[in-house]
């Protein structure tokens, strides 16, 4: 629990609550004890909150639904996935020896699981303000990054998973002078305009229009 508190950045003051949240159901069963489900119930309430206010406080020109898009590009399953990865948590989630075999350790679902739930031992721990500020410094370190080179992979998969046609981009609108330049692109598949996206360059309104598409599709 000490090295996986230093990889986090944060003391737990009963690190039993660490532990809680490290349980997969699995384990439980097998050792008797709780699981982390009811705290990754919580977690996952004070993850929408402390980022919701991040964005309403670091945004305040851009409208509600704009802010909607941009918290879920960063706390989707697959952008959780990728920070619990990048600190080294999965190792140490505690798991059932069947979910051991069959590859829960790298599964996104269980993984991004026990990071909400570690968010909700932070949030019992230390409370709302030391939940906010771990949010704030593992998820939303780097706001140009914002999750938002996945969306096109995530579409991708998602359609080829469904059996349909590969998604198809293109610029439908230009405006602005060349040094302000605005781009709104548009994907479809099997010809249908599934998403849409507006941003200053051509490649950031393409992965804003594939993250639209794979919410509608979902």
């Amino acid at each position: 629990m000490t090295e996986l508190e230093k990889k986090i950045g944060y003391s737990f003051r009963d690190p039993e609550k660490l532990k809680l949240a490290l349980s997969h159901s699995s384990y439980a069963n097998e050792h008797s004890c709780r699981s982390n489900e009811r705290i990754e119930f919580l977690g996952d309430a004070v993850l929408e909150l402390a980022s919701s206010e991040f964005l309403y406080e670091t945004f305040p020109d851009v409208p509600e639904g704009k802010l909607t898009k941009l918290r879920a590009s960063f706390v989707c399953e697959r952008a959780l996935n990728d920070i619990a990865v990048r600190v080294g948590l999965p190792e140490y989630i505690l798991l059932g020896k069947g979910e051991e075999a069959t590859g829960g350790r790298n599964r996104p679902s269980v993984v991004s699981d026990a990071f909400e739930s570690v968010i909700g031992a932070v949030y019992l721990d230390g409370g709302f303000s030391a939940a906010k500020d771990f949010v704030i410094r593992l998820i939303f370190a780097d706001l140009d990054r914002q999750f938002f080179f996945d969306s096109k992979t995530a579409l991708q998969e998602l359609v080829q998973a469904r059996g349909e046609s590969d998604p198809v981009y293109r610029v439908v609108y230009e405006e602005g002078p060349d040094h302000d330049k605005r781009y709104t692109v548009e994907v479809t598949v099997n010809g249908v305009v599934v998403g849409t996206g507006t941003d200053t360059s051509k490649k950031h309104a393409a992965q804003a229009a594939a993250l639209e598409a794979y919410n509608r599709l979902q």
